[in-house]
């Protein structure tokens, strides 16, 4: 009998709520709250297959290994001097009304960023949908503990390990937060592998582009990017995932883009999958894989236009499982909440098995 799947969770996660983000203007609830993460561990906790443990703490030194000090600084902070300033008074998120754009700048050199921190969002952040609470920081530092103790679980001899992370992370950049996403959970593990191993590779599939992975790698050679997402010409973030962006420099080739139309069903999604496995396996990374796992690509999902079935994420795990690697599997995207169960047990059981036979 093939042996619990290790999960690792932390409730740190529930103080980043009563969120909201800015659409079309209107005020509404963040999409991205804790019950998306307590619906997956209730069907991994009720499922004698998985292994829930908590994470270990790694200190910040892996998270500057790829994130700015500055932004490290801004997301710590921020919200204790805003309520020290009175900028806000506790009882609404921080978002940023002001953003630094490349037409601002134009051929100027700006340098200064204003003395309060609240005010500086605007040059980290990049949109509306990403806000600021108490527990904020907190919770991302420990998203990226969660993500940092899976994969030492399998550098450590298990074949499979699932981070339970949240807030999510692939939108993150250098100095860049947006997306839901604060650190970039699969690229301080990446990093974190690259400096044990001469190749890593990551797999993101979650509905929306993973731009943030996309910057932090772009000119490497050492670290390979593949993600298969919604065509940004009409899905989030729209400036980024088109098939010609394949990366820069000793990078150039290391990034590589399947955009994906509206109402992808399995078959189409099977098909590109097929294409990024054999990009992966080309590549022989000697480093477990990293994959990116959301799963707004369902079809209920409220801000995805996939088709995509709870039950197709089985047959998906033992796609990327038939590679034969060890996965680290970290939790990104999947809104509809009812679906998240059933599609995270599908996808980690479908990859279990898979790995279990090779």
């Amino acid at each position: 009998m093939p042996k619990q799947i290790p999960v690792v969770y932390s409730d740190v996660h529930l103080a980043h709520d009563g969120l909201i983000e800015l659409l079309a203007g209107r005020a509404i609830g963040c999409h991205e709250s804790p019950a998306r993460a307590l619906a997956i561990l209730d069907a991994l906790q009720r499922d004698s297959r998985f292994a829930v443990q908590l994470p270990i703490q790694h200190g910040l030194e892996p998270i500057l290994a790829v994130h700015h000090a500055d932004l490290v600084d801004l997301l710590e902070h921020v919200w204790t001097d805003a309520l020290a300033s009175g900028e806000t008074n506790g009882s609404a998120a921080l978002i940023p009304d002001t953003f630094v754009v490349s037409a601002y700048a134009g051929p100027m050199a700006l340098r200064g960023l204003p003395a309060s921190r609240a005010d500086q969002l605007g040059a980290y952040c990049f949109d509306t949908a990403t806000p600021i609470v108490a527990g904020t920081y907190a919770a991302a530092r420990s998203a990226v503990d969660v993500a940092l103790s899976a994969a030492q679980l399998v550098l450590d001899g298990a074949p499979l390990s699932y981070g339970l992370c949240r807030p999510p992370g692939h939108h993150a950049g250098r100095a860049l937060f947006g997306g839901y996403c604060y650190f970039n959970n699969a690229a301080v593990v990446a990093e974190w592998l690259a400096s044990r191993h001469a190749k890593v590779a990551i797999l993101d599939i979650d509905y929306h582009h993973g731009n943030g992975t996309q910057q932090l790698f772009w000119e490497r050679s050492d670290v390979l990017y593949v993600s298969l997402h919604a065509d940004p010409a009409g899905a989030y973030p729209y400036f980024s995932g088109y098939a010609s962006e394949v990366g820069a420099g000793a990078g150039v080739g290391f990034t590589r883009n399947v955009p994906l139309p509206a109402g992808t069903d399995l078959a189409t999604y099977r098909s590109a999958l097929k294409v990024a496995l054999e990009l992966i396996d080309d590549f022989a990374p000697d480093a477990p894989l990293v994959v990116s796992l959301g799963f707004d690509t369902h079809v209920d999902d409220p801000i995805g236009g996939f088709a995509l079935r709870s039950i197709d994420f089985a047959q998906l795990g033992a796609m990327i499982g038939g590679l034969g690697r060890p996965v680290i599997a970290l939790q990104e995207g999947g809104y509809a909440v009812e679906a998240l169960g059933a599609s995270a047990t599908g996808m980690l059981t479908g990859l279990q098995e898979a790995l279990s036979r090779r």
